[in-house]
């Protein structure tokens, strides 16, 4: 063998050695974007081409940093923790870091009133008035003409339209009952009108407020997002005899090892938060403030308010896990969470075509995909959901992928890289 030849098989193997580091470690969060790869074929270069989708958001500068994790047949096949943890103090993210999920707490705060239901401690066509009183007699700000006249609901609201949605109560923030709920405490005056992590009164007393403000629409006549799953905290604390946060450390996290999950994060965890960011006119994303629409409260905050809604904080592993349970059809490592019955309930359409997205229905917890096309690359069966810090997850049960995607972006609706996501997962590992 000449010296040339032997000299070109040493590079190469360095080169592989290289290649095989990268792909453990993730790219360094100052990396650039590579080359795009001219072969497509393989499942390798596949993935590669995930990896340089994700890592071009953070070369950009449009958002601080991330971490992508994909589970098939519940064995991770894709993890990666790319940019920063905190850009300004150059800590990077790491796999454990810990994000604000938001609205990823409604799927955790729905199955634990499933459980409920499936105890016969509650029933789906309960009223809600059976455990919150105050909503025996709700009203909703219809518009007319002249402007806005405050009517009394046409029935009351049930369990099952608080799970899907169709209670027509929001988030108080449009312009007819905006006020109203700001002097209330709510809508505009809490945040985007989500938060509650600052409040000093148990959830179950802002809920017990809430129902005296007008909704927006008759229950069962519309899909309005809002403080429906927020309610449903309440219900779980009242039918249980638990407050909401040791009900699912209890039945949920506890039993599913999420221990990184938490509606509060521990002082010693305070170091694996990840910073919120904002963009600016250009895209860039800008340290947000420490206020409600920023970095928030979770640390430092009262710690009394449980919101099931949107406070709850978690790793990507952690979340996943979940997930992977209610995959499973409510089993995790032998041991049954939930019964089949109730994760059908969960994963498919409860409200037929009133949501009007074109293939997206909505269950007892999640958005379903009953159309191939309606979202991308998902199929029929799909479900999943995501938070406003920019958090996403989807189930492909068909293809028994679990995916999840973390970072903190408000408003995230200024990247599309949450839109893009399912399609860069499914084009890498969907058979």
């Amino acid at each position: 063998m000449s010296f040339r030849i032997a000299h070109t098989i040493v590079r190469r193997v360095a080169a592989v050695a290289a290649a095989a580091v990268l792909l453990l470690s993730g790219p360094h969060p100052s990396a650039q974007s590579a080359s795009p790869s001219t072969t497509v074929g393989s499942r390798a270069d596949r993935i590669d081409r995930l990896d340089r989708f994700l890592q071009a958001y953070i070369d950009e500068g449009r958002v601080g940093g991330l971490v992508a994790v994909v589970l098939q047949d519940g064995q991770p096949v894709y993890e990666r923790a790319l940019g920063w943890r905190d850009r300004e103090a150059r800590d990077p993210m790491r796999l454990d870091t810990i994000f604000r999920i938001a609205s990823q707490s409604k799927a955790i705060t729905s199955a634990a009133i499933m459980m409920l239901v499936e105890e016969g401690r509650v029933r789906l066509a309960d009223p809600v008035s059976r455990f919150i009183p105050a909503f025996a007699a709700t009203t909703v700000a219809e518009r007319t003409e002249t402007g806005v006249s405050i009517v009394p609901a046409r029935r009351p609201i049930q369990i099952r339209d608080l799970l899907t949605h169709t209670s027509g109560i929001s988030y108080g923030t449009e312009a007819h009952i905006a006020k109203q709920y700001q002097a209330k405490g709510l809508g505009p005056a809490a945040g985007l009108g989500w938060y509650f992590a600052d409040k000093t009164e148990p959830i179950c007393t802002s809920i017990e407020t809430l129902a005296t403000l007008p909704f927006v629409s008759h229950p069962g006549q519309a899909y309005v997002y809002g403080y429906s799953t927020d309610v449903l905290g309440c219900v779980v604390e009242r039918a249980s005899g638990l407050t909401l946060d040791a009900f699912i450390e209890r039945r949920i996290t506890g039993p599913l090892g999420m221990t990184d999950t938490h509606f509060y994060l521990p002082e010693a965890k305070r170091a694996r938060l990840a910073v919120v960011y904002t963009n600016d006119a250009d895209g860039r994303a800008t340290r947000s403030d420490d206020g409600a629409t920023g970095q928030g409260t979770y640390v430092d905050g009262p710690r009394t308010s449980f919101s099931g809604g949107a406070g709850l904080l978690a790793t990507a592993h952690d979340y996943a896990r979940f997930l992977e349970m209610i995959r499973r059809r409510g089993v995790s490592n032998g041991q049954r969470l939930l019964g089949s019955r109730a994760v059908g309930l969960m994963t498919t359409n409860q409200i037929g075509d009133i949501r009007a997205t074109n293939g997206l229905g909505y269950g007892y917890g999640f958005e379903t995909t009953d159309r191939f096309g309606a979202n991308e690359f998902e199929p029929v069966g799909a479900f999943g959901w995501g938070g406003a810090y920019g958090s996403i997850y989807r189930v492909d049960p068909s293809s028994k992928i679990v995916m999840v995607l973390m970072f903190q972006l408000l408003p995230r609706n200024s990247t599309d890289l949450r839109q893009k996501f399912g399609t860069m997962v499914y084009q890498a590992f969907a058979d």
